[in-house]
């Protein structure tokens, strides 16, 4: 899906690639992962995840089956705020 590194995906596609659902992922956002970049689109902004947001959530995911809390997971794949 990353045919250059600096090509993003939406929040559907980051959903697929990862396993984590899109209102899991905005719940994450500016708590335990960075907050991803804007698309401005008229009057919508929309989020956009890069090839190392998507990496990170894979990790925190990771974590989280290891038994890992969200926030202790978070801090270890280095994403947390």
């Amino acid at each position: 899906m990353f045919n250059s590194p600096d090509k993003t995906v939406s929040i559907g596609d980051a959903s697929k690639l990862t396993g984590v659902s899109e209102k899991q992922l905005r719940y994450w956002e500016g708590r335990y992962i960075h907050d991803p970049e804007r698309s401005v689109c008229g009057e919508r902004a929309y989020r956009r995840y890069s090839q190392e947001e998507i990496q990170q959530i894979i990790k925190v995911k990771q974590y989280l089956e290891e038994g890992f809390t969200l926030q202790a997971a978070a801090e270890k794949a280095g994403s947390a705020i």
